[in-house]
């Protein structure tokens, strides 16, 4: 799932997986449950000998406005922490019970990104049978596969 320019809903279906992400010169993410002692060799820097190493969550979501069950890795911090938080107060808990609402504005260094949640709800018993059938293995991320490969 890639957030879109507006309004992005989302239901959580999954627990997530939890790593450290880097792109290479070729454009390609590699990803690692512990992240790196040194610099890669093949890390894609900046014009300044930076680069970027960022702590992903992945999990499984029902998007909304596709219609259908997709993957989303988030590295945005401020819809991290969001999302924490919700899932840290006992009023809220499990983010499985309710649907995030994340909306992107701007683009490029510009694009911002501000988090809601709906009231908690009963997900449609058609995303759960959908969910339930399909096959999805998240670590296969660290791997370069696809997370939805048999």
């Amino acid at each position: 799932m890639k957030f879109q320019e507006g309004e992005n809903s989302f239901r959580v279906l999954a627990s997530a997986i939890v790593g450290f992400e880097y792109w290479t010169t070729q454009n390609k993410p590699v990803r690692s449950k512990d992240g790196w002692d040194e610099k890669p060799e093949d890390i894609k820097t900046e014009k300044d000998g930076s680069f970027r190493i960022n702590h992903f969550w992945a999990f499984p979501v029902w998007n909304y406005e596709a219609e259908k069950i997709q993957i989303l890795e988030l590295t945005q911090k401020s819809i991290m922490r969001v999302i924490e938080s919700y899932v840290k107060n006992p009023k809220w808990g499990s983010p499985k019970e309710y649907d995030f609402i994340v909306t992107r504005t701007g683009s490029g260094l510009e694009t911002d990104y501000s988090t809601t949640v709906n009231p908690k709800e009963l997900i449609d018993t058609k995303i759960v049978e959908q969910y339930s059938v399909k096959k999805i293995n998240l670590s296969k991320l660290f791997s370069g596969e696809d997370p939805f490969g048999v």
